[in-house]
């Protein structure tokens, strides 16, 4: 193996069959090759092997209950930390349930919980493996971008042979270092600050002036770039799930905003603004809740900061900074106009009122416009999708910045 283990996070999860033993087999050669392995069994797998031999090899403790264990949240945390999860052997009913979003277990939750790629690799007698709802599962599965390794063919349990064996310890290792080989980590050394959510300008106690945003898309790009390697900030408005080693700085108002995006954007090689801040907020906030019996009140707006172009005047040599257009006419028009006037080096422009983009979806299309007149369309995909094409932009657009000043120098 060429290191790609070295130093990453896996869940080892093992299911109930006959050969869960030889799991034991691939969390050693795991730990061999400098992985850290948490060990995940599920009832049916204690059957056959036990925690202590799990708990003796592995970097943690061996794991059985979603219930009663000192983390009351134990598949989130397992989830949102790992670099990858692997289940070997993994039965009929496990994929069965993971393609079909059925919690029921420690090791089914831990896989409805991650963003981090799966390894599966299946073992189950041939008249199992074989059964067209294992089949049709597995395809579900490879389509979602789950990995598979194996299986092979061989003697099974009971003296029969055919397909349906666990691969082989070794190769499944391999299985696993290939896959986190091709997991980018291509922003190590940098540092990426992100804003995320709306801001929530006050009206009174109980009122305020808001958007739509969610955060989704600003917390997708913290997670993607924090896999990528960065090390990473996010301020936002939103209480959403974070991947590990993300700083998370909690803000509500754009003023709240402004103070901590520019206490840290100094330090950042890399600044993404997805954050949908307030261009307005109420000049004077009511002390107590305005009644309706009051009558209509007068809510006199002033214009909030403006941290985008405060950020472009401050930018320094070697930092990319990053906006966001959302927009519902002339989209691409209006962005590049936007990114001249903030002193951007990327846009990232949508239009909010097409279907399943923007606000609150899961899904996004957007145009990433460059200083440089690239542009570059991102057609509807998940959130994570399209943080992945913002970054890649970001790279390029440092590739070209970097050898057009040794160009110079030169």
């Amino acid at each position: 193996m060429d290191g790609s283990l070295a130093g990453r996070r896996i869940v080892l999860g093992v299911c109930g069959g006959i050969a869960a033993y030889k799991a034991v087999e691939v969390c050693r050669r795991l730990i061999d090759a400098g992985a850290h392995v948490v060990p995940v069994l599920t009832k049916g797998a204690t059957r056959f092997v036990g925690t202590v031999t799990f708990s003796a090899l592995a970097s943690e403790p061996a794991q059985t209950e979603l219930f009663g264990a000192a983390d009351p949240i134990p598949h989130t945390r397992l989830g949102q930390s790992a670099d990858l999860v692997l289940v070997a052997p993994a039965t009929a009913r496990v994929i069965g349930c993971y393609a079909h979003g059925i919690s029921n277990d420690l090791l089914t939750n831990t896989l409805l919980a991650t963003r981090a790629p799966v390894l599966l690799a299946p073992a189950m007698h041939t008249e199992m493996w074989e059964h067209p709802s294992v089949r049709d599962n597995v395809a579900l599965l490879s389509r979602r971008g789950v990995h598979l390794v194996g299986p092979a063919e061989g003697r099974l349990a009971g003296g029969d042979v055919g397909a349906g064996r666990l691969a082989d310890p070794a190769d499944i290792a391999l299985a696993a270092a290939r896959v986190l080989a091709g997991v980018t980590r291509d922003l190590v050394g940098l540092t990426v600050l992100v804003t995320a959510g709306g801001t929530r300008e006050p009206i009174d106690p109980v009122r305020f002036v808001g958007n739509r945003s969610s955060g989704k898309q600003g917390h997708a790009i913290a997670d993607e770039a924090a896999a990528r390697g960065a090390r990473v900030v996010l301020v936002t408005t939103v209480e959403r799930p974070v991947a590990p080693k993300v700083e998370v700085i909690r803000v509500a108002t754009a003023a709240e905003m402004e103070s901590a995006v520019l206490a840290r954007a100094a330090d950042a090689d890399v600044v993404v603004m997805a954050a949908a801040v307030a261009d307005f907020r109420p000049k004077a906030v009511a002390p107590e809740k305005i009644k309706k019996d009051e009558g209509l009140p007068e809510i006199v707006l002033e214009p909030t900061p403006d941290i985008l172009a405060a950020l472009g005047r401050a930018k320094r040599p070697g930092q990319t900074l990053v906006g966001f257009a959302a927009e519902t006419t002339d989209v691409a028009a209006n962005a590049a106009g936007k990114l001249r006037r903030k002193g951007l080096d990327l846009i990232v422009a949508n239009d909010v009122s097409a279907p399943q983009a923007g606000f609150e979806h899961d899904t996004n299309h957007v145009v990433v416009l460059d200083a440089d007149g690239v542009a570059t369309d991102v057609p509807l995909m998940d959130k994570r999708g399209v943080a992945r094409a913002v970054l890649d932009a970001v790279l390029a657009r440092r590739g070209r910045t970097t050898r057009e000043e040794r160009d110079e120098r030169e």
